[in-house]
């Protein structure tokens, strides 16, 4: 076990940790939810530079890493649904983009083309994007002004919309490498 896929399982095990801060009975159980959802994003940069900068790159971490991503977004934006069903389909468009984009990677990385559906900057905007809409949503309550959760449902909304783009562009790219193979 190197420290990035210490990072990396950091952000599985915080997941559980993140819904019971944000359910605690008291006053900052929101904002504590939401910074230490904060630090779970955060610690996606942080395995790849630390596996990167200790060149500690690995399979396992290579598998795991996704899929802490995924886990991380598709569990908080379920319970996020749970209290505002008004997020229902942008939770269900970026969960499923998730889940479409994976396989296709799969399926690619199956015929030896994986590179060719690699990450791309509408992939890591959509996250950023994301990430920012969940952390603004996780904090707001009924103490702070109701624009916090306006602001939150809108950037969830724009994360959706930049979750079918991106997905757009990965297929696209998935579907042109397909067709020049055959």
């Amino acid at each position: 076990m190197n420290w990035a896929n210490i990072a990396t399982i950091s952000r599985v095990v915080l997941i559980p940790v993140v819904i019971y801060c944000y359910h605690l009975d008291m006053h900052s159980s929101h904002f504590l939810a939401a910074i230490l959802f904060s630090i779970a994003s955060l610690t996606d940069w942080l395995d790849g530079f630390l596996a990167r900068k200790l060149n500690q790159a690995s399979e396992f971490g290579a598998f795991l890493d996704p899929v802490a991503d995924k886990l991380l977004v598709a569990i908080i934006l379920v319970m996020l649904v749970s209290i505002y069903p008004a997020l229902l389909l942008a939770a269900s468009i970026i969960i499923a983009r998730e889940i479409l984009v994976s396989a296709l990677r799969e399926w690619m990385a199956a015929k030896g083309l994986r590179d060719k559906v690699a990450v791309k900057f509408s992939g890591k905007l959509k996250t950023t994007v994301q990430m920012l809409a969940i952390i603004t949503l996780l904090l707001a309550n009924s103490s702070l002004p109701e624009w916090v959760l306006m602001l939150g449902y809108g950037l969830i909304y724009l994360a959706a919309l930049l979750s079918i783009s991106s997905g757009m562009q990965y297929f696209r790219a998935g579907w042109r490498e397909l067709q020049s193979k055959s």
